[in-house]
């Protein structure tokens, strides 16, 4: 079978089409076709090594998101059946509960072995169905960037009608996160750098927009959309940069999801503004299967459909890599495996 893989190096110049046996399941395991990948920004960061020796050894196949069809399945498999059409999880030992250093340190794209192979060997109880009325391409889009939101959102920041939900870019995980707050009936604030963006960003139903290339001093207009007390939750992206941003825009006693570090990795933010106003700084890494699923039947219930930006060929993993890079895209890039 073919795969997808980095040998010889980290970056993108190492990613090469390679062939793998054909793999076998044995007990507890099933085989999955994959259908489809989605990227995300993490991807690119493991091709260059960015998370360091938890990145995992060569060579390795990336990429985290992919929906795939039960072709295969071991002795003692109950949990799913041939024909199923499945995500794997990103993290396949976290079923449920709390996150644990074990949960949290073995994840599909780095340190194992990705979706970007035409067959995929998994445990069983490391995958769950995907929602009947989202095509592949849409559905391989759930495993990361949804789950994040619903992690962020619901299952932590429980967020309730009325709740004012500021939601930073129109990536993968914001657009999930605006798609999610409406569906329970929050006010939404979207902020992005492009004018365009944000008319997309009004049209998927979102309440108030501001371009922060405009005002770079955000914090404080967001407060005043918000009523002047400011937003109950923060659906943070940037890091470095939006941060100091985001601490004048939350109430006091909000909840700031900390989801990605775009603009920087280091935290230079007056930290008297988290301790004096009791803001709670919620890091998000994902989330378990159980929350998949409640997502998922939240998805299916309300008939929720994904933003999909483009769709590249299986062959065109460098340049889909590329194009993510380069910010352009509304919503998730993704990868088609062909038939």
């Amino acid at each position: 079978m073919r795969v997808f893989q980095l040998e010889g190096g980290w970056s993108a110049d190492h990613l090469v089409i390679a062939e793998r046996p054909m793999p076998e399941p044995g007990p507890g395991q099933i085989v999955l076709r994959m259908r489809a990948a989605s990227l995300n920004y993490r991807d690119t960061v493991v091709i260059q090594r960015g998370y360091g020796s938890q990145t995992g050894q060569l060579p390795l196949v990336p990429v985290s998101d992919g929906v795939g069809e039960v072709v295969a399945v071991g002795a003692g498999v109950r949990r799913v059946q041939l024909g199923d059409r499945v995500c794997p999880m990103f993290s396949p030992h976290w079923i449920g509960g709390r996150p644990t250093a074990a949960r949290l340190g073995a994840t599909l794209g780095g340190p194992l072995d990705g979706v970007m192979q035409e067959l995929m060997l998994i445990d069983a109880e490391s995958v769950a169905l995907a929602p009947p009325h989202l095509s592949d391409i849409e559905a391989a889009t759930l495993p990361c960037a949804a789950l994040t939101a619903w992690s962020a959102l619901i299952t932590e920041g429980q967020i309730e009608p009325g709740d004012r939900v500021l939601i930073q870019g129109t990536g993968g995980v914001s657009l999930f996160a605006l798609q999610f707050a409406k569906m329970l009936g929050a006010f939404t604030i979207v902020t992005s750098s492009s004018s365009e963006k944000l008319e997309r960003a009004r049209a998927l139903g979102a309440d108030a927009t501001l371009s922060y290339r405009e005002t770079p001093e955000w914090g404080r207009s967001v407060r005043d959309i918000a009523g002047g007390d400011g937003v109950d939750h923060i659906v943070e992206v940037g890091g470095q940069q939006t941060l100091p941003q985001s601490l004048r825009a939350i109430r006091p006693g909000g909840t700031i999801s900390m989801i990605g570090v775009l603009s920087g990795p280091s935290m230079e933010a007056r930290l008297g503004l988290i301790v004096t106003r009791q803001v709670r700084l919620q890091g998000i890494t994902v989330g378990s299967r159980d929350g998949f699923e409640a997502m998922a039947r939240a998805i299916s219930q309300h008939q929720l459909r994904p933003v999909v930006d483009r769709v590249f060929a299986f062959e065109e993993l460098p340049q889909a890599l590329t194009y993510l890079g380069s910010g352009a895209h509304f919503g998730k890039v993704c990868i088609t495996h062909g038939a």
